[in-house]
């Protein structure tokens, strides 16, 4: 069964789906904590408003959501491959 996961290139294309989701969840922390903490560490009266939001939140919250997802959309649009879930080699079981 170990020898079946080295020679199957599903266990391949699945391994680098999954370290670009990772990415993908670093660069969103990354952005979000950037924004929250970076703008939104100071008092709130000295806080700049964007319809009537705190900067801080429409940049981390809104932006960050808009953000990942056109990143997740182009990601799995062009990255991501289709590969079939059954056993190609007979029966399944």
């Amino acid at each position: 069964m170990d020898n079946n996961k080295n020679s199957d290139p599903r266990f391949k294309i699945a391994h680098r789906e999954a370290l670009i989701g990772v990415g993908l969840a670093i660069i969103n922390f990354v952005w979000w904590y950037g924004f929250a903490y970076g703008l939104g560490d100071q008092a709130p009266e000295d806080y700049s408003y964007i319809w009537g939001l705190p900067s801080w939140f429409v940049y981390s919250c809104i932006g960050g959501f808009i953000l990942m997802t056109i990143l997740v959309t182009f990601v799995v649009t062009v990255w991501f491959k289709e590969v079939p879930f059954d056993e190609e080699e007979g029966g399944a079981e």
